[in-house]
């Protein structure tokens, strides 16, 4: 990214640009997000400021304050200190202070040095003269220049400082979190950003793609849970292929040790039409370790004539082998399976079997008398009949199902709502 030029009272009067918006894309308040290259930058002093807005200093200060500028046009660096100070010591009201502070702002700029402009902008603030907004924006301009010294705490600082003058302040939220990032603090940035996306959701503005990508990016880095509710978010807002793939990838990955877990989420791709050539066979493997023999015939089925499995590869022999031998279970073997199912875990794989079948009444009824058995587990059936209702076209009685399940069960669940959500 090009650093933010720092010329005489370009900070004072325009808010410098979003550190990240140069990275990877804009997602501030406006279609066209201000950057260090298209920002305007300012390039006169406080007089013109003054002029504009028809500033006038008391007639006690006037003489000290025309020596101040004097000497800080001049840049009289060996006088400023004193002609600042002699200034300071007969202001009287907030106009002569505020003057007074924008010189002293300007020399601060001129010598690059950001610790005098941050001391500059408080006494900027101490005048009272600006209001809450323009205040913020000042701030943000001193954020952005410590950015661009790589002075990144103090950066975050400033941001921070002009969300607190200014809530409302669009740009240092994002700029906040960026500057946490790049201070190492990745934990706080991650929560940053997932307090900007809340933020923006709450006031009624959908936040921009690249920002959920953003949050979801850092989130993940730092194995937070909270990139899988993000990432949740993101495909709920944003709907596309890619967003699908690479959001039930990040689910997976926070879950690679539950075989429930990559079954559902499979199951979701391939009714998505989604699967890749290698879930075809991740998902007939799992469903084949989990006795669904004709779920896994049907997806590997699948991949074959997709030409997604290659039958000459390894993978692709071992199924075909594996699967030929198995017994496939009819509906009537299933009936009686029914009858005599000792328990909860028995009854979920009679009902994913019914599932693989297309026979979704069936399913959910076993789905249901497996939750009345004492090793019934709830949140697992009920996201399995709110699939069943799903593919079956029940979309109500399948938002009922998937409302219903709580615990580690409910991301898959949430997904599988998202997706209902979108069905025409």
């Amino acid at each position: 990214m090009k650093p933010i030029p720092t010329t005489a009272l370009a900070l004072v009067i325009a808010a410098s640009a979003a550190p990240a918006a140069a990275q990877y894309g804009s997602y501030g308040s406006s279609a066209q997000q201000q950057t260090p290259e298209n920002r305007p930058q300012a390039t006169q002093p406080a007089a013109q400021d003054a002029t504009k807005a028809n500033i006038q200093p008391s007639k006690k200060a006037v003489n000290a304050i025309v020596a101040l500028q004097t000497a800080v046009t001049n840049k009289d660096v060996a006088n400023i200190p004193a002609r600042l100070a002699a200034a300071q010591a007969v202001a009287q009201t907030k106009e002569d202070r505020y003057l007074i502070a924008r010189l002293q702002l300007q020399a601060a700029a001129a010598a690059n040095d950001n610790t005098a402009m941050e001391a500059a902008l408080g006494a900027v603030a101490a005048s009272n003269y600006l209001d809450a907004a323009r205040m913020s924006d000042l701030y943000v301009a001193l954020g952005g220049t410590y950015y661009n010294s790589k002075q990144y705490p103090q950066a975050a600082a400033a941001f921070q400082k002009a969300l607190s003058v200014n809530p409302q302040n669009a740009d240092a939220a994002p700029m906040a979190a960026e500057a946490l990032l790049g201070a190492g603090q990745k934990a706080e940035a991650a929560a940053a950003f997932q307090r900007l996306i809340q933020t923006r959701s709450a006031g009624g503005k959908k936040p921009e793609e690249n920002l959920y990508k953003r949050a979801i990016s850092v989130a993940y880095d730092v194995k937070s849970p909270a990139a899988i509710d993000l990432a949740q978010q993101w495909v709920a807002a944003y709907p596309t292929p890619s967003s699908w793939s690479d959001a039930i990838a990040i689910y997976r990955n926070y879950n690679l040790g539950d075989a429930e877990t990559t079954l559902d989420l499979l199951r979701l791709k391939q009714t998505l039409g989604m699967l890749s050539a290698d879930e075809y066979t991740t998902l007939a493997a799992a469903a084949t370790d989990q006795l669904i023999f004709d779920e896994a015939q049907t997806v590997l089925d699948a991949g074959l004539a997709a030409k997604k499995i290659d039958p000459a590869s390894a993978k692709g022999r071992d199924l075909i082998g594996t699967l030929k031998v198995k017994a496939k279970p009819t509906a009537a073997d299933l009936g009686a399976a029914t009858k005599i199912a000792a328990n909860g875990h028995a009854l979920m794989r009679i009902g994913d079997n019914y599932a693989a079948l297309g026979d979704y009444a069936h399913a959910v009824e076993a789905y249901k008398l497996a939750m009345g058995k004492p090793d019934g587990d709830a949140a697992l059936a009920n996201l399995h009949i709110g699939m069943a209702l799903a593919r079956s076209g029940d979309k109500a009685g399948a938002t009922v199902a998937l409302n219903a399940v709580t615990g580690p069960r409910a991301g898959i669940a949430k997904y599988w709502l998202t997706f209902l959500a979108q069905k025409a």
